[in-house]
C-alpha cells in the first residue's frame, strides 16, 4: 500500500526569516547569462587559467601518496599552519603560534561565517564597509546580529572611507567591525593612517575586529598593512585570508584564520560543526605555495596591474566613468555617462549588446539605490580575453 503524504503547510515559509531575501546570488545569475549568450564573463571573479604548475603537482602528489585523503586534523595540517605563520612573519612581521593561533577553513568565506557565528549574540551590531561582499550580510543574519553599513563613497576617482561616519556608527550595542581591505568590490585599500584611526576606535570602544584580507597580495600602489599589527589590535583581531585569489586555485577552497588562542578557539568551536575539515591534499599544496619566492608574488601583482590598466583604459574609451582600484582584481564603473542609471538592467542587457557580462554593484548595498548606477568588472582573465572584451565594449561607444 502506497504511503500517503500530506503537503507541507503553506501557512509558514520554509526558509527561516533570517535568510529571507537571500536567494540565488547575482554571480550565479550573471554567469548563467554569460554562458547562455556566449558572452565574455567579466562578472564573477575567478581566473580563466590555473595557478603555478608546481603547486598543482604538489596537490597531485599529496593525493597519490595518500596525504590528506582521509580526515586531516581539525585545525588544519601542521605543514600548512606552520607555513601560514611563516607567511605572516615574512611579509608583515606578525608572530603566531601554529599550534594554537591558526585555523584552516574551507576558504575565507567559511572563516568569516565561523567567526561571526562564534563571536556574535543575537542583537549585537556589526559594522561593515558598504558595498560589501554578499556573504557578509547572510552570515551576520545567520548569527542573528544586526548589520550596520558604513558606506564607502566615490570621490576624486576612487572610493573613500569617512572616519567620522565610522565613529558615529558605533553604539553601545556594537560588538564587532567587519573590515575588508583590499576592498571588494571597490578596489579601495585603506591607508596606514586610516587603519590607525580604525585601531584607535576599536581599542577605545573595546570592539572585536574581523578582517577579510584575501586580496592582500593584490595591492598595486603601496602595500597591504594588516590591522593586527597596530597597537592594541593583536588581542582583538581575527585576520582571515585564503589561497584562491593569490594562487589562482579558487576551487580548492583553502583559507585560514589567525589570531590569539582565545579568539581562534572560539572560531574553531563553530567551524567544527560546519565542515569539520576540508581540502586535505590541497592543504599540503598550499603549504608549498606560501613558501614561493618573492618573485612569484611580485610577478603575479605586476601581471594583474597590467591587466587592470588594459581593462580600465578600455572601459574609459567605451564611455564608462572608471574608479581606479588600488587593489583586488575588480574595477567599479558608473554608467551614467551613457544616460543610464539602472545597473541591473544594464548588466542584464550587456551580453546581448556587446557580448560581455558584468555585475551590478547595487546588490552589494543595503539600499540598492546607493549603488544603482555602478557596475563591476573583473580583470583576472587572460590578456587575450581582456583584449577581446575591450574590443566588444567599444561597440557601446560606436
Amino acid at each position: 500500500m502506497a504511503l500517503m503524504t500530506a503537503p507541507v503547510s503553506s501557512n509558514r515559509p520554509l526558509l527561516n526569516r533570517r535568510l529571507a531575501g537571500f536567494g540565488t546570488t547575482i554571480f550565479a545569475e550573471m554567469s548563467a547569462l554569460a554562458a547562455r549568450t556566449g558572452a565574455i564573463n567579466l562578472g564573477q571573479g575567478f581566473p580563466d587559467t590555473d595557478g603555478p604548475a608546481e603547486i598543482a603537482e604538489a596537490a597531485s602528489r599529496a593525493v597519490l601518496t595518500g596525504l590528506g585523503n582521509q580526515y586531516p586534523p581539525g585545525p588544519g595540517v601542521p605543514e600548512l599552519r606552520t607555513a601560514v605563520c611563516a607567511h605572516q612573519q615574512r611579509f608583515y612581521g606578525l608572530a603566531y603560534d601554529p599550534d594554537t593561533e591558526v585555523l584552516v577553513t574551507a576558504g575565507a568565506t567559511e572563516g568569516i561565517a565561523a567567526a561571526l557565528l562564534a563571536l556574535l549574540e543575537p542583537g549585537d551590531e556589526v559594522i561593515a564597509l558598504e558595498p560589501f561582499y554578499d556573504s557578509y550580510a547572510a552570515c551576520i543574519a545567520m548569527a542573528g546580529a544586526v548589520r550596520v553599513p558604513v558606506t564607502l563613497r566615490p570621490h576624486a576617482g576612487a572610493f573613500t572611507l569617512d572616519l567620522d561616519e565610522l565613529r558615529a556608527a558605533v553604539t553601545p550595542r556594537t560588538r564587532l567591525l567587519l573590515l575588508n581591505t583590499p576592498h571588494n568590490p571597490t578596489g579601495t585599500v585603506l591607508t596606514p593612517a586610516e587603519l590607525a584611526a580604525v585601531a584607535e576606535l576599536a581599542v577605545e570602544r573595546d570592539l572585536l575586529v574581523v578582517t577579510d584580507e584575501v586580496y592582500e597580495h593584490l595591492v598595486f600602489e603601496g602595500a597591504h598593512t594588516p590591522l593586527a599589527g597596530f597597537p592594541g589590535m593583536r588581542e582583538r583581531t581575527l585576520s582571515i585570508s585564503s589561497a584562491g585569489k593569490t594562487f589562482s586555485f579558487t576551487g580548492w577552497k583553502v583559507g585560514w584564520v589567525t589570531g590569539t588562542r582565545e579568539l581562534v578557539t572560539a572560531v574553531r568551536t563553530a567551524k567544527q560543526y560546519l565542515t569539520y575539515v576540508s581540502a586535505g591534499p590541497f592543504q599540503y599544496a598550499m603549504a608549498e605555495a606560501l613558501r614561493l619566492p618573492d618573485s612569484y608574488f611580485d610577478g603575479f601583482r605586476a601581471d594583474l596591474r597590467r591587466k587592470r590598466d588594459l581593462l580600465g583604459d578600455g572601459l574609459r574609451a567605451a564611455g564608462f566613468e572608471v574608479f581606479q582600484p588600488r587593489g583586488t582584481y575588480f574595477i567599479t564603473t558608473d554608467i551614467t555617462p551613457f544616460g543610464e542609471k539602472d545597473g541591473q538592467a544594464f548588466c542584464r542587457a550587456l551580453p546581448e549588446r556587446c557580448g560581455v557580462a558584468a555585475i551590478p554593484n547595487s546588490v552589494f548595498y543595503d539600499d540598492p539605490a546607493t549603488g544603482r548606477s555602478q557596475v563591476r568588472f573583473t580583470f583576472c582573465k587572460g590578456t587575450g580575453v581582456l583584449e577581446e572584451a575591450v574590443e566588444r565594449l567599444g561597440r557601446l561607444a560606436r
